[in-house]
């Protein structure tokens, strides 16, 4: 007897699964804190150079006379609607004082920052502006590349040890780094410890999300993996209420960080995976684990039964056999390319929720809201109208979406743009929070069963190179000025949505479908017969061969 035809007497979500998958959620809401955090920690506020010898210098205007000084020392760089917009990265060498005197510019070396968003963030208290401006984006890259070198080690890691230990092993490591954040004295250690960070992050949502996925029953797979995210979007929602409420960024890291330590609790709260524990051969352990599980559900469950418990059969393959010939190949280059986009697009938006018109916070908190629809529309419609068309529907839409506050940017008055560019752009959220799931499980079922582990973490390696990527796109207004410049992070956003979404045409519908089991079946899967009502319901799930060691969808 395999686990999957135990869980069908124990029951595939029963009272102990639901206990443990509601546990399992509370660590994607950590998770959401500190993957988009940076937003708070190396956000730059509006700024200006310091006036020389003006000891009580401040970003916002203390009369008249102060005008005239700010005036006659920094030179005006454009006029927007009215509202002067002094450089940020200029003086002049001499004030103004009559026709006669020509004033030369020059750079300055102290600088005066609004309050209004940010009582101070980590960019601000280090001076990561004008020429260091790209140090804030390194540092967010830095961060995304603690998230891929975790998921890889991490990932490895569980697999040898345990989804518990791994979990544990994780949350010390967060609790610490984070911690430790607030009191980085310099850039270069702040970046050590962000990278650390994020590879805590990789394992603590991984080992979560499989730990729970591999105690449900096929059937139930799906809409776990899918309402998991919902916590993940009510982190965002915390996230920007505590950014909110707490506008120092070494108090507001402390306060993301105290909630890991709660998780500890989880060595006594939570059981090892049973599903890897029968993998490993550690029958005996299992078995104590299946019989709780049977208490807790009021379920019987033999010693007959027990016994006859198995190891599943692992038949694995390598990703080079993907690109064996031209079919895989062209759809495995572009899963890759739909998860990388969809990862890219899907940080990027959250990262550039403080460059767009409006108040920062709603913005921000608005980023996190949508993802409830977007979930809510993937697991109404998934097994409705397909993969194929709610994926490919999700990216373009949302894409054209972005791609459309050029338009509001470049044609509308100020006070149109704050709502029609904000609401564009979470048009743009809610297409790359479906796309996300969506992919997931689409290309779960494209790969065929004896790489598809393989193949699911490499895509979600793909996914890592995205996030890597977002920082620098959603910056790009600080390279490039004006109107222009403020929309040009979302046009690059749209434009890759829609082209990874056509793209996405080329590959097959699985909806229904028997699930490739070789690479043979990869090659010719679009004329594999449909499944069995029996099948879709049961062993030919999507999850139903899969062996939950690879990532989740946001990490």
């Amino acid at each position: 007897m395999h686990f999957d035809e135990l869980l069908g007497v124990l029951g595939e979500f029963g009272l102990y699964q639901k206990y443990v998958f509601f546990l399992m959620c509370i660590p994607s809401i950590i998770a959401a804190f500190h993957m988009v955090n940076s937003v708070f920690l190396l956000g730059i506020p509006k700024h200006r150079c310091k006036l020389p010898n003006y000891p009580n210098d401040t970003f916002l205007s203390q009369g008249p006379a102060h005008d005239d000084l700010v005036k006659a020392y920094i030179p005006t760089e454009l006029n927007v609607d009215d509202d002067v917009v002094y450089k940020k990265c200029a003086i002049f060498s001499i004030p103004v004082t009559g026709n006669a005197t020509t004033p030369s510019e020059q750079s300055c070396s102290s600088w005066v920052y609004d309050k209004t968003v940010y009582e101070n963030t980590f960019a601000s208290e280090q001076d990561l502006i004008c020429g260091k401006q790209i140090w804030a984006t390194n540092a967010k890259m830095i961060f995304f590349a603690g998230v891929l070198v975790g998921a890889l080690c991490l990932g490895a890691l569980s697999d040898k040890i345990g989804r518990k230990k791994t979990l544990i092993l994780s949350i010390l490591s967060l609790l610490a780094s984070s911690l430790a954040v607030s009191w980085a004295a310099n850039f270069y250690v702040f970046c050590v410890l962000r990278f650390i960070v994020g590879f805590s992050c990789a394992g603590l949502f991984m080992s979560a999300f499989v730990l729970g996925m591999e105690i449900v029953g096929p059937s139930k797979r799906m809409w776990v993996g899918i309402v998991i995210e919902y916590f993940f979007a009510l982190g965002l929602v915390l996230l920007c209420l505590i950014g909110y409420l707490i506008r120092e960024w070494k108090y507001n890291e402390i306060t993301l960080s105290v909630p890991s330590a709660i998780l500890l609790s989880y060595w006594w709260l939570l059981p090892e995976s049973p599903r890897w524990l029968v993998n490993r051969g550690r029958l005996e352990e299992a078995k104590v684990i299946i019989r709780r599980i049977a208490k807790r559900n009021k379920v019987q469950v033999t010693e007959k039964q027990l016994d006859a418990l198995e190891c599943d059969e692992k038949v694995t393959g390598q990703l080079w056999h993907l690109f064996t010939s031209r079919v895989l190949l062209v759809r495995t280059l572009i899963i890759f390319f739909n998860w990388c986009v969809v990862s890219m697009v899907y940080y990027g938006l959250s990262l550039n929720s403080g460059n767009l018109a409006g108040d920062f916070y709603l913005n921000f908190f608005l980023t996190g809201l949508v993802e409830f629809p977007a979930y809510t529309l993937c697991l109404v419609l998934l097994d409705r109208v397909g993969r194929k068309k709610l994926h490919c529907a999700c990216m373009v839409l949302g894409g054209l979406a972005c791609i459309s506050t050029i338009f509001t940017v470049l044609y509308l008055g100020k006070s149109h743009q704050m709502y029609s560019t904000v609401i564009l752009a979470m048009l743009g959220k809610i297409g790359a929070a479906a796309a996300f799931a969506v992919i997931y499980v689409w290309s779960a079922e494209l790969y065929p069963t004896v790489v598809r582990n393989v193949g699911m973490g490499a895509s979600s390696s793909c996914a890592r190179v995205g996030g890597m990527l977002s920082p620098y796109i959603a910056d790009l207004n600080g390279i490039v000025g004006g109107h222009f410049g403020q929309a040009l992070p979302l046009v690059v956003f749209g434009s890759a949505s829609v082209l990874a979404g056509l793209l996405s045409l080329i590959l097959p519908e699985t909806l229904g479908a028997n699930l490739p089991e070789t690479i043979e079946d990869g090659k010719n899967f679009p004329l594999q017969k449909r499944a069995t009502k029996y099948q879709e319901n049961g062993s030919s799930n999507a999850y139903d061969n899969r062996v939950f060691t690879e990532d989740s969808t946001k990490l």
